[in-house]
């Protein structure tokens, strides 16, 4: 099979400025799915998509490739993923390269390891599937979710499950934000990963970690520590 690795990294993040680039333990966030990647020695081409030259500069340095920036349309942040993906695969059969599989590396799964890589292509193969991902389990029951009024008052969203235990309630899933294997078929058809036929492998809490935050950045500086102290690296 001919793979391709994509790292998405625009420029603009509004609510984490710069977060695609911010340094992280030791070179810029982009540059660990980067080493993930290669170092997994899975795929063809490892890229970095980004519309701005000085995060393309930071990608090339830290090893990925950048054999094209994006055009205006997918620059944005209002973009979808599968709208950057399917130009990134368009202006690839332009040139005459075509991929049996695709697997997005979000820029800021610093997390990500070339064994879960490996693990989700062997899941990918196994059966006739659009796509995986990683999944996190909910921490408590998504039936105990409640809605909070501006003057604190709370009501459950749902109340039906009010008096039910919580370790009798079924266990829910999220996706983990980290990578997503998935056939050049469901991006050229924009199909979401979240509604294609797509299997999942399970990561623990401690593997994965979404940034949207200052906090959420810290949690994933201590989430690092902990695996790599945990794996033995360096």
């Amino acid at each position: 099979m001919k793979l391709l690795a994509v790292i998405p990294a625009r420029a603009g993040s509004k609510r984490v400025p710069g977060k695609n680039v911010r340094p992280f333990h030791g070179r810029p966030m982009l540059g660990w799915p980067v080493q993930a990647a290669l170092d997994s020695n899975l795929f063809h081409t490892v890229m970095v998509s980004t519309e701005d030259e000085a995060v393309a500069r930071i990608a090339c340095a830290e090893g990925a490739e950048v054999p094209f920036l994006r055009s205006s349309a997918t620059a944005d942040d209002r973009a979808g993923l599968m709208s950057v993906l399917a130009e990134v695969l368009e202006t690839w059969e332009a040139r005459g390269e075509a991929f049996d599989a695709v697997c997005c590396l979000l820029a800021t799964a610093a997390l990500a390891t070339p064994a879960r890589l490996r693990e989700g292509l062997s899941l990918y193969r196994m059966g006739d599937w659009d796509g995986v991902y990683p999944v996190l389990a909910y921490p408590h029951p998504i039936e105990r979710a409640m809605r909070r009024e501006t003057d604190g008052r709370t009501t459950l969203i749902d109340p039906v499950e009010a008096e039910t235990r919580t370790q009798d309630l079924e266990p829910a899933w999220h996706d983990a934000g980290q990578f997503y294997w998935l056939s050049p078929e469901v991006i050229r058809t924009r199909r979401s990963v979240l509604t294609a036929r797509c299997a999942t492998l399970t990561l623990s809490e401690m593997e994965a970690q979404d940034i949207d935050t200052e906090d959420d950045w810290r949690l994933a500086e201590m989430k690092f520590v902990l695996m790599r102290d945990r794996s033995g690296s360096p």
